[in-house]
C-alpha cells in the first residue's frame, strides 16, 4: 500500500504540473479567439457602415436628380403652352422632342455616363429650345474628341444650359449665343457653358436658381473637393459656368 500511495502522489504531482503548463496556453487560446471575434465584428460593423453611407449617398444623388426633372419639365411645358395657339406646328415638334428626351432620360439610371451620351441627351434638349427661340438662338459646340469617353454625371449639362437659356437668351430681343465647350486638361475634364446675355445684377449669385446649387451639390457628393463649379460674368455682357471633374473612363 505504501508503494501505491507514492505512485498516486506522483500522478497527482504530474497532473498539477501539467495543469500549470496548460493554463497559460488555455488563456492564450481564449485571448486569440476573443481577438478574432472582435476583429470580425469590427470588420462587419465597418462594412455595414460603408454600405449605409453608399446607400445614403445614392439616395441623396437620386433626390438631387429628381429635383431637376420637374424644374426642367415645368419650364418646357410652359414654353409649349405659349406656342400652342401662336405656332401649333412648333408646339407639336417640341412635344415630340420632349417625349424623346424623357424616354432617353428614364432609360438611364446610372449616376455617370460617357460624355458622348450626355451630349446626345443635351442635343434633344437643344432641339426643343431651338424650336422655341428660332433665329434668336445660336448654338456653338467645341468638343475635344479625346474627351468623348470621359465619365460625367448624368444630366449634368442640361441644367447649366437651361440656366443660360433662362437668364441669357430669354430676356434678350436680339439673337443670343450659347457656347458649349468640353476639353480635357491633364487629369481633369472641363465642361464650359457660356452665353452672351446681359450679366445679372448684382453678380453671378443672382443667376442661381435650382440648377446651379443642385449641380454644385451633385459634384460635392460624387467627387468631393476634386469637383468644382465656377461662375464668371463680364461687364460688357456674357456669363460663363465652368465645371471641373476628374477625368476617368468607364472601367471594363
Amino acid at each position: 500500500m505504501p508503494g501505491g500511495n507514492a505512485e498516486n502522489a506522483g500522478l497527482v504531482h504530474a497532473a498539477v504540473l501539467k495543469s500549470r503548463t496548460n493554463v497559460p496556453i488555455y488563456w492564450v487560446v481564449v485571448s486569440i479567439v476573443h481577438a478574432l471575434t472582435y476583429y470580425r465584428r469590427s470588420q462587419e460593423r465597418e462594412r455595414k457602415a460603408v454600405e449605409l453611407e453608399a446607400r445614403l449617398a445614392d439616395a441623396k444623388l437620386h433626390a438631387l436628380r429628381m429635383q431637376l426633372h420637374p424644374h426642367f419639365l415645368f419650364n418646357t411645358l410652359n414654353a409649349i403652352s405659349t406656342l400652342v395657339h401662336r405656332d401649333p406646328r412648333a408646339a407639336d415638334e417640341m412635344i415630340g422632342n420632349l417625349s424623346e428626351l424623357l424616354r432617353a432620360t428614364l432609360d438611364t439610371s446610372e449616376p455617370e455616363i460617357p460624355l458622348h451620351q450626355e451630349l446626345s441627351f443635351l442635343d434633344r434638349y437643344l432641339e426643343i429650345q431651338q424650336v422655341r427661340f428660332g433665329d434668336r438662338l445660336r448654338i456653338e459646340k467645341v468638343i475635344d474628341a479625346t474627351a468623348l469617353d470621359a465619365q460625367v454625371p448624368t444630366l449634368i449639362l442640361q441644367p447649366l444650359v437651361e440656366n443660360a437659356m433662362r437668364h441669357g437668351i430669354e430676356p434678350q430681343t436680339t439673337p443670343g449665343l450659347v457656347r458649349i465647350v468640353a476639353r480635357r486638361v491633364g487629369d481633369a475634364l472641363h465642361l464650359t457653358i457660356h452665353d452672351n446675355g446681359t450679366p445679372a445684377k448684382p453678380g453671378p449669385k443672382s443667376r442661381e436658381g435650382i440648377g446651379l446649387p443642385n449641380t454644385r451639390a451633385r459634384l460635392q457628393e460624387m467627387y468631393g473637393n476634386l469637383g468644382c463649379l465656377t461662375l464668371t460674368s463680364a461687364s460688357e455682357g456674357g456669363f460663363t459656368v465652368d465645371l471641373e471633374i476628374p477625368y476617368h473612363e468607364k472601367k471594363v
